[in-house]
């Protein structure tokens, strides 16, 4: 059958996979080539490159006479305001002024609907910039993407960043009438937006390695509306690909992501575009400059006004324009207030919840005398505006086939840093994954996800519009793994019922909670990883604490839930509220200082991260690493609780085992979710594999600071206390090596059988696969360059009096050798599970002996040599014993054999 729709404008569509079915078409080329009626339908071939040079409509080859401007717009409705748009069907101009041309103004561009997979869902910000118009001849107008990234504030400087750096061109369009009469506008055809000027091909061709282009004769203008400070163009791209490539007809052969699963027809597919164009304020917003001792995000510009700047490199906050009504007053009303609009899409239910999360921040900007700087309004359900626009920060709810993440970004005037647009997309696993996990009555888990090193599964693309910054938080999609584990435990105890009170209660935190987080990104704040170690543990046990005060110094870490052991004081599961950091950043950025007296008060406030223990601070780069580093300060953490992290993951481990002990005491219930008990399984496995690589920190960790020269006495790295790093060691290999943490009954294990309505269904559950993969993250942490490096220069970092007791690389490399290979001493059999982690260990050993390492230092490459000749020696011994299994027996055997060839292999060394 065929789908046909029409459009405002009265223009006919048909839905393009069935008319390529029914004409029997092997691919779209028909579609994508079809003839224009029109320039604005000028097709754009799928498959072909996209680039910004395509988005033009049609240029007059001979300058003759234009129409007059009132005959071309005969028929057509004006909607007036900053960029005045004309309509007539589905032809629709711009009015170009002469006093708009080569004016800056704010575009951006938002993606309003989309495929709904592998990173590609609706509601969610695209690219910005300050672009401007300008007249080419006669006949054109490029719309031109301004080069802000350096300035200077004298004429002669000013020239010269003119000539040296480029700007870049966004679009062009013909003119298409003669100037009016009074005004002197002119109409440029609007079709150059039909266009991917966002460069959305690109991360569809990263999500599914095809080659879609845009189909311009099927793309259209959907609704426009115009203000006097924002003009916005809701636009429904096509694009398209003329075939999908065959699978490999070997397995084994190259990999291929599978093509969009969740449309009807995988080569043909909408996106939907709101067009921005913003008047920017008539005078800029007061910069204000960053302090890397607490974290904002920022805009940067090169200032090149003087050589005599050793750095001209300025880093603007992120922020909001806040300004009282009465300067004078204590507290005061803000002459703006920052609104956050609720979509009209989200569940009435928890619009209580997502409006309280906003609010919550109304208490930090009180400390610096705003009143109600925040407030929240709904968007009524008969709008015809759309969110999505310029003039709204918006929070909405999306829907997605594997989503589970909220994000909260914002755009800002890259000449200032103020924020003038912020969309928050909010997932539907905030209420339905809640409710999966407790209720089981819909939507099922991945039956064996892939455990990174930080325990998340593993998705699609991310956001590569962002330049310079981490401003994609996937808080729930992380988040979604710990909610599950923490209400399999609650519910395999029975502390929580499906559809009580106290489920409501829970989803309803879990809203508040990350709407919080959310927030505050998009007041401009980033995340801080060191917040969640400021609470005591014991501070954590104590219930009147948390309620008070929340389970962090922040709610911009990603905080674990607060899940007591059993028979331990139960407390506030999650953040109920902000944390101290969140109001000493939020005075630092928004707080109303006499320009006179700012650089002296702004460094007044952040001198406060040497003497306030609470406001510890660290971003992304210092948990995870930066530029192919290592994160080496085991404080800062993704998911950790409590000012001890090893003891946190002690726990957690202790919870792991509880949860399969208790799921496998349970007996399936008719009704159950056929992936429940695999769900509940790897709901641990995905607990201890964020352990593995935290924990791994420890281990040649250095504690880190970031205080400025000359503010304090603290070293800006101090190496982890010695015992702390053993005590790592100890964990891993006494938690995450020995046979004992990973123990399931054969009943247990027979009975998890795959949903058989899935066409992706899996065989028997590997035990042994999910432990390697656990066990592999803490192989390659322990033996990384990076490790084997810091283990190596911790003497430098310390004075003679106190390197007594350092822990040293040859102590590393021992230790992690005797625990792995323990049964060669003590003459035991060997289990599969440990012939695993052995051959893993070897596998290791052998690259560092055969093929070196550049990265690696000699030092470390020699020692493994020597553990290597002792690995050897012990191996000679333990084949010779009878007693093993003869899978054991194989197994020392084929290791000896293996480790033998490695030692006689030459070798290289980078």
């Amino acid at each position: 059958m065929f789908v046909f729709w029409r459009s405002r404008s009265g223009r006919v569509f048909s839905c393009v996979l069935l008319a390529a079915f029914a004409s029997g078409c092997a691919n779209l080329k028909a579609l994508t080539s079809a003839p224009a009626k029109g320039p604005q339908a000028a097709p754009v071939a799928a498959g072909a490159a996209s680039s910004p040079f395509a988005a033009t409509s049609e240029r007059k080859a001979d300058p003759a006479p234009f129409k007059p401007f009132d005959d071309v717009i005969k028929g057509a409705v004006r909607q007036d305001g900053f960029v005045p748009v004309w309509r007539k069907h589905e032809k629709v101009w711009l009015e170009i002024a002469p006093t708009l041309l080569d004016q800056p103004l704010l575009l951006s561009v938002n993606i309003a609907a989309s495929v709904g997979e592998r990173g590609l869902y609706g509601s969610q910000m695209g690219p910005a910039w300050l672009a401007s118009f300008r007249r080419i001849g006669e006949s054109q107008v490029q719309l031109i993407a301004l080069n802000t990234h350096y300035s200077a504030d004298n004429g002669s400087m000013r020239a010269a960043i003119e000539q040296g750096f480029s700007h870049s061109l966004l679009g062009s369009a013909a003119v298409v009438s003669a100037p009016h009469k009074t005004s002197q506008a002119v109409l440029i055809d609007a079709a150059f937006l039909l266009s991917d000027m966002p460069g959305y091909s690109t991360r569809l061709e990263s999500a599914f390695r095809l080659p879609f282009g845009i189909d311009r004769a099927n793309s259209f203008f959907e609704k426009i509306n115009v203000g006097d400070e924002l003009t916005s163009l809701n636009a429904r791209i096509h694009f398209a690909t003329s075939r999908i490539p065959a699978p490999p007809l070997r397995a084994g052969g190259d990999p291929t992501p599978p093509p969009p699963k969740s449309t009807p027809d995988p080569r043909s597919l909408f996106v939907a575009y709101v067009y921005n164009f913003l008047k920017p304020p008539a005078e800029p917003m007061a910069r204000r400059r960053t302090d890397p001792r607490l974290g904002h995000f920022f805009d940067v510009v090169t200032d090149l006004s003087s050589d005599l700047k050793p750095n001209p490199r300025m880093h603007l906050v992120k922020r909001w324009r806040l300004d009282k009504q009465d300067p004078q007053a204590a507290m005061s009303e803000p002459r703006q207030p920052i609104v956050f609009w609720l979509d009209k899409n989200i569940p009435p239910r928890y619009r209580p919840a997502v409006e309280a999360g906003v609010l919550e921040w109304n208490k930090a900007f009180e400390k610096i005398g705003f009143r109600n700087a925040l407030q929240v309004r709904q968007q009524p359900d008969d709008a015809e505006w759309d969110t999505m626009d310029a003039r709204h920060a918006s929070i909405r709810w999306f829907v997605g086939a594997d989503v589970g993440f909220a994000i909260g970004p914002s755009r800002s005037d890259p000449r200032t840093g103020e924020i003038f647009d912020a969309d928050i997309g909010m997932s539907d696993v905030f209420g339905r994954g809640a409710r999966r996990f407790i209720v089981e009555d819909v939507g099922r888990q991945q039956s064996r996800p892939h455990i990174d090193g930080h325990g998340g599964v593993v998705h699609g693309a991310g956001m590569p519009w962002e330049r310079g910054g981490v401003e994609a938080c996937n808080l729930m999609q992380e988040a979604a793994a710990e909610m599950n584990f923490v209400l399999d435990v609650l519910e395999a105890r029975g502390d929580i019922e499906p559809d009580s009170p106290q489920a409501e209660a829970f989803v309803h935190a879990v809203i508040k909670d990350t709407i919080m987080h959310e927030v505050g990104h998009a007041l401009g704040l980033k995340h801080n990883f060191k917040a969640s170690t400021v609470v005591k543990r014991e501070q954590l046990r104590d219930s009147s604490f948390t309620e008070k005060y929340g389970i962090s110094g922040s709610v911009m870490d990603y905080n674990s839930y607060n899940l007591p052991l059993r028979g331990e004081a139960a407390a506030t599961i999650n953040n109920t509220t902000i944390g101290p950091y969140d109001y000493w950043a939020i005075e630092y950025a928004y707080k109303p200082i006499d320009p006179a007296d700012e650089e002296k008060e702004l460094t007044k406030i952040a001198a406060r991260a040497v003497t306030d223990p609470l406001l510890s601070y660290a971003d992304d780069a210092d948990s995870n690493g930066v530029g192919g580093s290592e994160g080496i300060d085991p404080l800062a953490n993704a998911f950790d609780l409590g000012d001890d992290p090893l003891d946190f993951h002690r726990k957690r481990l202790q919870l792991s085992r509880e949860l399969w002990q208790r799921v496998q005491q349970r007996q399936p219930q008719p009704g159950d979710d056929a992936q429940r008990q695999r769900r509940v399984m790897f709901s641990g496995f995905r607990q201890l594999g964020r352990a593995a690589d935290l924990v791994g920190k420890y281990v040649g960790g250095m504690h880190a600071v970031r205080d400025l020269p000359g503010t304090s006495e603290r070293r800006a790295f101090t190496p982890v206390d010695p015992a702390k790093q053993r005590d790592a060691l100890r964990f891993l290999a006494d938690g995450l090596f020995k046979t004992d943490s990973f123990q399931f009954e054969p009943e247990f294990l027979a009975n998890l059988a795959p949903d058989y309505n899935e066409w992706d269904r899996s065989g028997p559950v590997s035990v042994p696969g999910a432990v390697l993969q656990i066990q592999s993250v803490v192989l390659n942490r322990l033996l990384s360059a990076g490790t084997a490096t810091r283990l190596l220069d911790l003497p430098m970092y310390l004075p003679k009096s106190e390197r007594r007791d350092l822990i040293s690389l040859a102590e590393v490399y021992s230790t992690l050798q005797d625990s792995i290979w323990s049964e060669l001493r003590s003459g035991d059999d060997i289990a599969q599970l440990r012939r695993n982690l052995q051959r893993e260990h070897l596998k290791r050993m052998q690259v560092m002996l055969t093929k070196g390492s550049s990265s690696l230092p000699p030092d470390a490459l020699s020692l493994m040599r020597m553990n290597a000749v002792d690995l050897q020696r012990d191996l000679q011994k333990a084949t010779r014993r009878k007693s093993l299994s003869v899978e054991a027996r194989a197994h020392l055997q084929d290791s000896l054999a293996l480790l033998n060839e490695a030692l006689k292999a030459s070798m290289t060394r980078g």
